[in-house]
């Protein structure tokens, strides 16, 4: 089959960061194995981290994984399942949790399948879904309604499911009368503003660099939004009567975002960090005097990606993507590396059909 595996890391992105090439078919091999024929894979940042090598120290310390097929955010059609498997049939349109989860850890007892402790993250610790098929688990495929199709929600997996999975956790805390603020109108944070509408009856600022995705955020639900530029913290806060918003939710971070998001926080409030490349440097003093409080966000869990489903199918949520043939993977990387790219990036392999 055709797959896009990347060799070697470079922190310089160059221009032929995977390659595409031929590789065997995976096998069903366990009971609770499952085949997906890819219909589409979404294209995330975090797949720059991982071409950057970011990732290496915690995924491959000794480079072992590599050459293997990137690719997280994945959603297709079941090919082939194990003999343990009874929620999917062959010909099932699927989307993929970014997580193979074991089931059996507390962690995923609990339900915070993201935290499995012995979990494997195609496209990060082994082959992902930039290719013909994908091999997964049966605790990993979300059966879609069929009026889905996997190029209009790969990138749900986890760009959505990660947006998501933030804005779930503050509702209590987003009740009629307060304020969030979203920094980032892009990949993650068309979603997140399109979530919070559906979720909470918060008023919605959006704060981004450029007119275009400002425009496109009223679209998607945003009740104000700010253009970054020097002063910008100030215009929020006078919109917030000098306090902050309740929930400020960072889907950038970095470039300055992550201590502008602490800035805009009120007293009290929290400053969900979704985004990641940068630091958030906070003293100490701050945190205790002022009680505000930073959340990290990994991924979500399966749940929140069925409840995300069920959104989609109802119209709620909505992707804005631009898509490319597999073969032009490294187009696609340089064209989000370059900020050329308008929301999500979605690889379609040849001849993808349901």
């Amino acid at each position: 089959m055709k797959a896009a595996r990347l060799h070697r890391y470079d922190a310089s992105i160059p221009q032929d960061s995977l390659k595409v090439e031929e590789i065997d078919e995976p096998k069903i091999e366990g009971a609770f194995d499952v085949i997906v024929r890819i219909g589409a894979a979404g294209l995330c940042r975090t797949d720059i981290h991982v071409v950057e090598g970011q990732w290496a120290p915690i995924q491959d310390p000794g480079g072992s994984l590599l050459p293997y097929v990137l690719g997280h955010e994945n959603s297709g059609w079941v090919e082939e399942v194990g003999s343990g498997v009874t929620h999917v049939s062959v010909g099932d349109t699927v989307i993929c949790h970014p997580l193979m989860s074991c089931g059996l850890c507390r962690a995923c007892r609990a339900g915070d399948d993201m935290m499995c402790e012995n979990g494997e993250f195609p496209g990060i610790s082994r082959d992902g879904g930039f290719a013909d098929l994908l091999k997964t688990n049966a605790r990993a495929v979300v059966k879609l309604d069929p009026i889905l199709e996997p190029k209009d929600i790969a990138a749900l997996a986890d760009a959505g499911l990660t947006a998501y999975h933030a804005v779930r956790k503050s509702v209590p805390h987003l009740y009629a009368g307060t304020r969030a603020v979203v920094i980032g109108a892009g990949g993650l944070g068309h979603i997140g503003i399109q979530c919070l509408k559906a979720l909470t009856p918060a008023e919605i600022i959006v704060t981004d660099p450029n007119d275009k995705a400002l425009e496109l955020a009223k679209e998607w639900g945003a009740d104000q939004t700010v253009k970054v530029e020097e002063g910008y913290v100030d215009t929020v806060l006078e919109m917030t009567n000098g306090k902050g918003a309740e929930v400020v939710f960072d889907y950038v971070g970095e470039r300055g975002a992550e201590d502008d998001a602490w800035k805009m926080t009120r007293n009290g409030g929290y400053h969900y960090v979704i985004g990641y490349g940068g630091t958030v440097e906070v003293p100490t003093i701050d945190i205790i005097s002022t009680e505000r409080n930073i959340i990290g966000n990994l991924v979500g869990t399966y749940n929140d990606l069925a409840e995300l489903m069920i959104l989609t199918a109802q119209g709620k949520v909505t992707l804005h993507t631009s898509t490319y043939p597999l073969d032009a993977v490294n187009d696609a990387i340089q064209d989000l590396n370059t900020g050329n790219l308008q929301g999500r990036g979605i690889l379609v392999p040849d001849g993808a059909a349901s």
